[in-house]
């Protein structure tokens, strides 16, 4: 008698009750691999929405929300330009960079494009009043954290416009120049030194940003007073952008913001960030919850299987003794079946939570996810290690059936 063969037969002749249990461990696995892989995707798309804004403090207006501002800039509300000089004569402690900027729809032959309006760094050097805060340019900070003086970097005189990937700045910006995203230069076969028509104006492509997988791919830059003169929106911006010191910024300084332009919404980022951290930890406790109530479930759906199996078949177990088997084989066979259960419900966990989380994570949370290797090794070992433990008792009990009293009860 093979050990291997006798496990099949059992597993072929008895599907239903087997596939009861497997499917109480798949929906275990299932419910881990699922809210893992969203959780871990959202934390990496929370840092690199971080990097690539650059900025940990925004300045909107009243009616608009963090979502609204996230979701595309298009939320139509704005608020006065002279708002930035305010702050900047403010000169508050911790302030390092300003950044408005103004976003309008607009196409670009009969393509409809975003276009985002900024201002770059030599407007800000030529603006005496705002001069001396090291706006908008690279600076180097000393050992002693992020709030000590810094020493103004001199710009490197190359005019490199691929800064704005990272700072949406860069060192000269004509009233008749654009940047264009990678994805939106790549829509409109678009190149550097073409001529695009945008709202009733040729402006001419000064470079092209390489990707940076934010939704700055999709966008078209101007310069923001083109962008408001030619929209006929007027001195206005949509949203001014701060890049401000970490311990003023969980500190006063938003309280300080706000007293200044009391008629905006000041909005710390990092606190945002750190309540969607806090979320996302949340749900992955949460996973292992769900995981460990499914699963014990499972065990237990195995464990009634596996007993009603022994006192079902006594006669059979009674008779394959008889025949030669041991306590060992008959152990074995058992387990076997339970490693094999096990085992399956971890690999199709691991499938469905993937494919779950593929679905939802771009529905509920904007993210893409991918498969985490991971995860299949921690739900088969542990849907395995369940199915194991839930079978051991009653493999004991079938390996101490007597032949004897079988055959005598018979």
């Amino acid at each position: 008698m093979q050990l291997k063969s006798m496990i099949w037969k059992e597993l072929w002749q008895r599907p239903t009750p087997m596939l009861t249990s497997l499917l109480a461990v798949t929906l275990g696995v299932t419910a881990l691999v699922a809210i893992q892989n969203i959780t871990v995707f959202s934390e990496r798309k929370i840092a690199g929405d971080m990097e690539s804004l650059g900025a940990n403090v925004l300045v909107l207006p009243p009616n608009v929300s963090l979502q609204d501002y996230y979701s595309a800039d298009m939320h139509g509300h704005t608020m006065p330009e002279e708002y930035v000089t305010r702050l900047a004569l403010a000169r508050m402690a911790g302030v390092e960079n300003l950044a408005p900027k103004l976003c309008v729809a607009a196409d670009v032959d009969s393509i409809p494009v975003t276009l985002t309006g900024i201002l770059p760094r030599s407007e800000f050097q030529a603006k005496s009043a705002w001069q001396g805060l090291g706006m908008l340019t690279n600076a180097v900070g000393t050992d002693a954290g992020c709030c000590a003086p810094k020493a103004s970097v001199p710009s490197s005189g190359d005019n490199n416009p691929d800064s704005l990937a990272t700072n949406r700045t860069i060192e000269e910006l004509g009233d008749r120049d654009v940047i264009l995203g990678r994805d939106i230069a790549t829509q409109l076969g678009a190149s550097v030194g073409d001529k695009l028509p945008l709202l009733g104006e040729e402006f001419k492509v000064l470079t092209i940003l390489p990707s940076t997988g934010t939704i700055d791919d999709g966008r078209v830059f101007a310069h923001l007073h083109s962008v408001q003169d030619l929209s006929e929106a007027g001195p206005v911006v949509n949203v001014i952008e701060i890049m401000a010191c970490c311990e003023e910024a969980a500190g006063g300084l938003i309280g300080k913001l706000s007293a200044e332009l009391p008629d905006t919404r000041v909005i710390t980022i990092a606190q945002v960030v750190e309540t969607q951290i806090a979320v996302n930890g949340l749900m992955s406790r949460l996973s292992w919850v769900f995981f460990s109530i499914l699963l014990l479930v499972g065990g237990a759906s195995i464990a009634s299987v596996m007993y009603a199996n022994v006192t079902e078949r006594r006669k059979e177990i009674g008779t394959l003794m008889a025949l030669g088997a041991s306590r060992g084989f008959v152990t074995k066979m058992f387990l076997g079946k339970a490693t094999l259960l096990g085992l399956a419900g971890g690999v199709g966990g691991f499938a469905a939570g993937t494919i779950l989380a593929a679905i939802l994570g771009p529905q509920l949370l904007g993210v893409h996810v991918q498969p985490m290797p991971s995860l299949l090794g921690v739900g088969m070992a542990t849907a395995t290690i369940v199915a194991v433990l839930a079978s051991l008792l009653p493999a004991r009990r079938a390996a101490g059936v007597d032949p004897c009293l079988v055959f005598n009860d018979a």
